[in-house]
């Protein structure tokens, strides 16, 4: 339980803010053990300059025994002072042992009083120690004693014991009264927020379950403002793609059941070719036409209606080969207006699925004879090749008359780029989507009033990994 709540923003900020506080405490702790030690080792000094006074105003005629009790309520062994330049014992007792250190008040700056009192702290060896410094009110040049240092350190050890317990206790007022900050004005948002997302990942057609930004803190609340416009964006989407999934369901029954019929009527026009009827003779062309463009889109409106395409099952195959087929498949080879020229070396070996590549290559060949058809005067479609270390490159042009802007803008989005009055773009949609699947892309080079081109690039390297 205790592992999980430190894993949370709560817990995480709780101790780090308990750690911060107990950082400051130390770091303000160190000066002021220092500062107390010196006041203490000042005191003395005070306590001993009283009873030195005392010692000259009787002039000699202080007896041993209060000398004693002056030296033991000043709490040292002797006392020095330094009067006009004469430097005289004022206060004496016997010392025990050999003094050890010897500080001196009047010298020492920051550093060297927190080196001392660390030093006093952490040697717990009793010691005579010398003192040394200015007496109070100007009464000398300067005072010296001698104590012991353990009722210093004593004293230390009892002011460091409470500047911790009172720091401590800060410390933890300090944490929990952030802490309900923090968790009243971050965590309960963040976790609003948290709440909303994954009760709108259940369910996020439902627009009851859009966030309503109430945040007061500005950051949050443009988190707030922010997943609610995604979230309104999506839900938006999701009902667009469940009514265009219907839709799609639909147009496939239908494009299945119009193709049936139009191969019927496809086939009787075929005998009305035939016909020894000059109108009928003129007519049936263009009605055999028509015919097919209906046949073409209803097979690619049902091709593109599937769920996925399989994946590409790559093979080796001659490139050149490959095209002649299109170009023959497209009856493109008898046309007597539009010229086409292939410029791809006969040995080129690109690695790919003929199928879905021969639909590629069909897509956009037919794109390009419509282009020039619908202009009337005919044109020349060229189809060349090659590679480079890294990939290899088809390009498909013709001489047509360019894309219209409203169609390079949804180029390769079906129902919305298509090229020519009436067209649907799913030709490019799914030539673009079978490219893609051979980790490859189908890019527009160019399209100005000298015709159209299009790039087509398969990458060498089967596995990018």
């Amino acid at each position: 339980m205790g592992g999980r709540f430190l894993n949370t923003l709560s817990g995480r900020f709780l101790l780090l803010t308990v750690v911060f506080v107990m950082l400051a405490e130390v770091l303000i702790f160190v000066p002021s053990i220092a500062r107390f030690r010196a006041d203490f080792l000042m005191l003395r000094l005070e306590k001993a300059q009283i009873a030195s006074l005392s010692q000259l105003a009787a002039e000699d005629m202080l007896t041993p025994e209060l000398e004693a009790e002056l030296l033991a309520n000043a709490g040292v062994y002797n006392v020095v002072l330094r009067r006009d330049a004469v430097r005289q014992l004022v206060l004496s007792s016997p010392i025990p042992e050999p003094v050890a250190q010897t500080f001196d008040l009047r010298l020492a700056g920051p550093w060297e009083l927190i080196r001392d009192a660390m030093q006093v702290l952490w040697d717990p060896r009793p010691q005579v120690i010398r003192v040394i410094g200015n007496p109070v009110k100007e009464a000398g040049l300067l005072i010296e004693v001698t104590m012991r240092s353990a009722p210093l350190r004593v004293a230390m050890v009892d002011y460091g014991l409470r500047i911790l317990v009172l720091s401590a206790l800060i410390s933890v007022v300090t944490a929990f009264l952030l802490f309900l900050a923090v968790r009243r004005l971050l965590v309960m948002p963040i976790r609003r927020v948290v709440r909303h997302m994954q009760a709108y990942a259940e369910a996020p057609e439902d627009a009851r379950l859009v966030i309503d930004p109430t945040a007061r803190v500005e950051e949050l609340r443009l988190a707030e403002e922010a997943l609610q416009s995604l979230q309104t964006q999506l839900t938006g989407a999701l009902r667009q793609k469940e009514r265009l999934a219907q839709l799609g369901g639909a147009v496939a029954k239908i494009s299945h059941d119009l193709r049936n019929i139009l191969t019927t009527a496809q086939l009787f026009a075929d005998r009305i070719e035939g016909s020894v009827d000059p109108v009928v003779a003129r007519s049936a062309p263009k009605l055999v036409n028509s015919i097919s463009r209906a046949v073409s889109l209803c097979e690619s409106t049902l091709a593109f209606g599937k769920a996925e395409e399989p994946p590409p099952r790559l093979k080796r195959l001659l490139l050149r080969r490959l095209v002649e087929e299109v170009i023959e498949g497209e009856a493109l080879a008898a046309e007597g207006t539009i010229a086409v020229l292939i410029d791809i070396p006969a040995s080129l070996t690109l690695r790919a699925d003929s199928e879905q590549l021969h639909r590629v290559l069909s897509n956009l060949v037919r794109n390009a004879r419509q282009a020039l058809e619908a202009q009337g005067i005919g044109g020349t479609i060229e189809i060349s090749g090659g590679e480079s270390d890294r990939e290899w490159w088809i390009r498909i042009g013709d001489s047509g008359p360019g894309l219209p802007p409203r169609a390079r803008d949804h180029l390769f989005a079906a129902f919305q780029g298509g090229a020519r009055k009436g067209g649907t773009g799913l030709g490019l949609a799914i030539a673009s989507e079978l490219v893609r699947g051979h980790g490859g892309h189908l890019d527009l080079a160019r399209s100005d009033a000298e015709g159209t081109e299009f790039i087509i690039h398969l990458p060498k390297q089967a596995d990018p990994a």
